[in-house]
């Protein structure tokens, strides 16, 4: 399984977890008192989710070394083994991601773009509750690394 869908069913997980008396609308104030609670909530989950899955690779790892007899099977094993310590290091950093957006929350920056000030948007922090920018900042950002990486 791909990570970015690890992360997604992590997120989906998390967003399950939420009471359910509650969801952001596009019609209501932004950012307002019970958004950011809300998305506490959802930021908390889905960090509670993503150590529950490091958990259960540890203990995995813990439960003994691949001993598979025929070469072939043991080297897929291997392969199979990085791809997880792979994912649960690009979960780690995502880890870092989640605190520094239930930081952004204490301080009252949380849902606005760091470059633009504007609001990023409900739609996209549902999808995304770590974005730290508006789509089309996000855009140009990735327009400005792809430039960077043609020269």
């Amino acid at each position: 399984m791909a990570s970015s869908a690890l992360d997604l069913n992590d997120l989906e997980q998390a967003k399950r977890a939420v009471p359910d008396e509650y969801f952001p609308r596009e019609d209501e104030p932004y950012m307002n008192e019970r958004q950011l609670r809300f998305f506490r909530t959802l930021l908390v989950e889905w960090k509670r989710s993503i150590h529950e899955s490091a958990t259960a690779t540890l203990q995995n790892l813990q439960d003994g070394p691949i001993r598979e007899a025929d070469a072939n099977d043991r080297a897929s094993s291997e392969a199979d083994w990085g791809l997880e310590l792979r994912t649960r290091d690009r979960q780690r950093k995502l880890t870092a991601k989640i605190d520094a957006a239930l930081r952004r929350i204490d301080e009252g920056d949380y849902g606005y773009c760091e470059q633009t000030g504007d609001p990023i948007g409900i739609k996209r922090l549902l999808a995304r509750p770590v974005a730290t920018l508006t789509v089309e900042a996000q855009e140009a950002h990735e327009r400005r690394e792809k430039i960077s990486r043609d020269d």
